[in-house]
């Protein structure tokens, strides 16, 4: 079957570890069932994946991506839940599973025509929903939703930083904080990217760094050393910054001064619960609320794709389709 997978490690030119090609088509274990692939998301994580970072060379080759949507055997259309975990062991969440993975971490990805999982992680995909909107939501989506209600808890009214506009998690958080009542500032060093984060729904758009007219109640972080120090002054007393990945660098100073005196949180966040997810495309499905697609490809056509998601030319998700 046709497939994008990691087959080498180059934490240097992730791309060149990348093959599209032919791979042996995946054997349905007990508990688990096959999922035709119809859309699948790319996301940071594949590229990390490629650099080797959660993937160790003995697991190659590894089928990529970690969300999907597409057709059980049945017939039944689903939406592929990335998190392989046990909720039990993780007190009730299965992210908090000591054991927990992603796909493509232990178990291979959704980058493939056919895809095998835990029976738990499909849900129903509402016919409201396009298969590429739909998935778009299980990574991007629903890290923006976790983080956004779980962990910050956002209210209706307060004031939500989103930093670093361009990509699924930022764009989904803009919409998904807008949605949630939430007035929303953004920033992006570049102004097209800033022109679509009002259009998404954000109030104003900022440079990087920029001063904001007041601080605000929660910030949404996704890029790490470059706005980490912006995040934090950025905060009112008791504010909340949740953070979900480092694109710039994972060691920025941590100004603890400043976190214990205005009693600020530093909440980590990754991926959501199965519940979570469910909530998220019942709330998508109700309010018509849709994700950014900034470019389809063709699974054949999947190093354009990765080629795109490297340049950071985009603004909301890159979809992989298959038309088996």
């Amino acid at each position: 079957m046709l497939a994008a997978a990691a087959t080498s490690i180059d934490p240097a030119n992730p791309l060149a570890a990348l093959t599209v090609g032919d791979f042996p088509a995946p054997v349905v274990e007990e508990g688990w069932v096959r999922v035709r692939m119809r859309a699948a998301g790319l996301n940071h994580h594949d590229l990390w994946s490629l650099r080797g970072v959660g993937l160790s060379a003995d697991r190659l080759p590894m089928i990529l991506g970690c969300d999907a949507a597409g057709v059980l055997d049945d017939g039944r259309e689903v939406i592929v839940h990335g998190v392989v975990g046990d909720s039990a062991a993780g007190g009730g969440d299965e992210t908090l599973d000591p054991r927990r993975s992603m796909l493509s971490e232990v178990f291979q990805g959704t980058l493939a025509e056919y895809i095998t999982v835990p029976a738990r992680n499909v849900i129903d995909k509402p016919p409201s929903l396009s298969f590429v909107d739909a998935a778009c939501l299980p990574t991007a989506w629903l890290t923006a939703y976790r983080m956004l209600t779980t962990r910050a808890q956002v209210q209706p009214g307060q004031t939500v930083l989103v930093q670093g506009v361009g990509g699924g998690v930022s764009t989904a958080a803009i919409q998904l904080a807008h949605l949630l009542g939430a007035r929303v500032w953004a920033t992006s060093r570049d102004g097209a990217k800033r022109a679509a984060a009002l259009e998404l729904g954000a109030e104003a758009a900022f440079e990087p760094g920029a001063r904001l007219p007041e601080r605000v109640d929660a910030v949404m972080e996704s890029v790490g050393e470059a706005t980490w120090a912006h995040s934090l002054k950025s905060l009112k007393p008791g504010g909340r910054l949740v953070v979900c990945g480092a694109t710039s660098g994972p060691n920025p100073p941590a100004d603890l001064s400043r976190v214990f005196f205005l009693q600020l949180s530093i909440l980590g966040s990754t991926m959501g619960t199965l519940d979570e997810l469910i909530d998220l495309v019942s709330l998508v499905d109700r309010t018509g609320v849709r994700p950014t697609v900034s470019a389809t490809y063709n699974l054949a056509d999947a190093r354009a794709g990765f080629e795109q998601l490297a340049s950071g030319n985009l603004i909301g998700k890159i979809v992989l389709t298959s038309g088996n």
